[in-house]
């Protein structure tokens, strides 16, 4: 199963715009400051998770190896009260396949995993996160912003995400110098009524010895 459709579309921004998953390798080439994977949500899936209460979006922080994602998953939505359907298992499926996909392209045998409602305006300053590449993919509400600033100043256009395509960012500690000027942040929603649900893969390159997850559930 699968939340989304891959689409094609044309852009002038100076990164990678991928069609398939396979795409978002193209974070390794020089210069690539990022790479979207451009795909479109399903409208079942789509009008099913905007339609849940915000106390049934699920909550976890976490760190785990790529194959036990599905599993960390399923007892997560369960334990928010999220339905037994078709399209939770979208969601579930999806993030594990994000996962070892990401996984994957940094060669990485962890992922710190962060999946979360946000309601407010977390992260609104634009900036380069510290770590070497990220992964964010929003599946419900506004996407990710981004834009280009020379001096780190708010950059003078800033661009969207779709809802539910893959964004994988370089961050501070990426070894290629000199930056891009890519800069990014959460959009502003407080205030709003906007209820986001947001995926946040991090790599983790040490497997030993495995860490043990912390995953916030519902009691």
């Amino acid at each position: 199963m699968t939340v989304a459709r891959a689409i094609k579309q044309d852009s002038t921004i100076p990164f990678g715009i991928a069609e398939t998953p396979e795409g978002l390798s193209a974070i390794h080439q020089p210069g690539c400051a990022a790479t979207i994977w451009r795909r479109s949500p399903l409208p079942c899936f789509q009008s099913w998770i905007d339609g849940l209460a915000p106390e049934q979006l699920p909550k976890t922080r976490v760190i785990l190896s790529p194959d036990r994602v599905c599993d960390a998953l399923l007892e997560i939505t369960k334990s928010f009260g999220m339905p037994d359907c078709d399209e939770r298992t979208m969601l579930v499926e999806d993030v594990s396949a994000l996962a070892a996909i990401f996984a994957e392209v940094m060669d990485a045998a962890y992922l710190r995993l962060r999946l979360g409602a946000i309601n407010n305006n977390a992260c609104r300053e634009f900036h380069i996160d510290a770590v070497t590449a990220r992964l964010v993919c929003t599946y419900r509400g506004t996407g990710t912003q981004y834009g280009f600033s020379t001096d780190g100043a708010e950059p003078p256009r800033i661009f969207t995400v779709p809802t539910g395509a893959p964004i994988v960012l370089r961050g501070t500690l990426w070894p290629e110098h000199p930056r891009s000027g890519l800069l990014h942040r959460s959009p502003p929603i407080e205030g709003t009524g906007e209820t986001r649900l947001v995926l946040v893969l991090d790599p983790i390159t040490d497997p030993h010895p495995e860490p043990d997850p912390e995953v916030i559930t519902r009691h």
